[in-house]
């Protein structure tokens, strides 16, 4: 019986001191894909559970979802593109931007070789894609007004990319990914080229961040920062042994493309964010870019849009 009744208290001490983990929400951008890797190596690996995080992850049916349920509070966090992000702010949407998971730009002005462009001059007269109209129709005006492009044909292709490019319906997209899109056409047998975006005048920014409401920022801190410090772990343990982490999230999503996911990986891990520090000085330079250029009608504060740690 002091056996039986000794067991008890244990296991009644043992749940004391691991109280259940609270559970949010993560709604990505898209479906699952690498880029999102370190999130489920964080699940995976028990990153957010050792933080008191039970983390579920959804997939949006479109890629403006997750800012709009995030701002709502339909779900505690949500991935989202950083100009978007910035628009969705000058429009008075309540978010606030609380980590980072891709710290540079992916989007590039995407081509291929071969088409006689060397310099952005050489889109002069063509006919270009873009893939989010509102955004970076936007930027690609901004792109040839500062590097002497002239007289294109601007048209949406969507997130037909590859297939535009490849028909010739468009001699170059702005948006296309320099991971994706570009392992994509190397696999079909085409030579993708591109202009970088923070390269050709347009500020580096952090491509995709992580946001949340304002309300559950205010109520919320601690599980912010467990959250930072789960992905964070999860970032250092994808560099540190991309094949594992390769695998892990293969176990995760085993409907992932494999041959196209394991090329992709290679060239997204040099954008991984080596922190969780938002600067505020890239914040305002490109919201100060987005105003300039009409991507947005009224300026946005980084320093109300940005977490803090208090």
């Amino acid at each position: 019986m002091k056996r039986v009744l000794c067991s008890i208290v244990i296991l009644l001490g043992l749940a004391a001191a691991c109280p259940a983990a609270q559970e949010v929400t993560l709604m990505l951008d898209w479906v699952p894909n690498v880029d999102h890797l370190p999130i489920y190596v964080a699940k995976e690996m028990g990153f957010f559970r050792r933080e008191g995080l039970e983390i579920r992850i959804l997939a949006p049916s479109e890629t403006a979802d997750a800012l709009k349920l995030a701002a709502a509070s339909k779900v505690d966090f949500a991935v989202g593109y950083a100009p978007q992000v910035i628009v969705s702010a000058a429009e008075g949407v309540p978010l606030q931007v609380v980590g980072r998971l891709m710290e540079h730009p992916l989007s590039t002005l995407l081509f291929l070789e071969g088409k006689g462009i060397q310099s952005p001059s050489d889109l002069s007269g063509k006919r270009i894609g873009y893939t989010v109209p509102g955004v970076m129709d936007v930027l690609l005006d901004a792109f040839s007004k500062l590097n002497g492009v002239k007289g294109i044909t601007p048209v949406n292709v969507g997130f037909s990319i590859v297939q535009s490019l490849a028909s010739g319906k468009v001699d170059a997209v702005m948006g296309g990914f320099r991971n994706y899109e570009a392992v994509e056409m190397i696999q079909q047998g085409m030579k993708p080229s591109a202009f970088p975006l923070e390269q050709w005048g347009i500020p580096d920014y952090d491509e995709l961040v992580f946001v949340t409401s304002r309300n559950f920022a205010k109520s919320n801190p601690q599980v912010i920062r467990s959250f930072r410090i789960a992905l964070d772990k999860g970032i250092r343990t994808s560099l540190a042994n991309p094949e594992k982490a390769l695998e892990t999230y293969f176990r995760a999503v085993p409907e992932a493309p494999r041959n196209l996911e394991k090329e992709v990986l290679g060239k997204t891990l040099p954008f991984f964010a080596r922190s969780q520090e938002l600067d505020p000085s890239r914040w305002k330079m490109f919201s100060a870019f987005a105003l300039r250029w009409r991507l947005i009608g009224r300026a946005v504060e980084a320093e109300r849009l940005l977490w803090k740690d208090r």
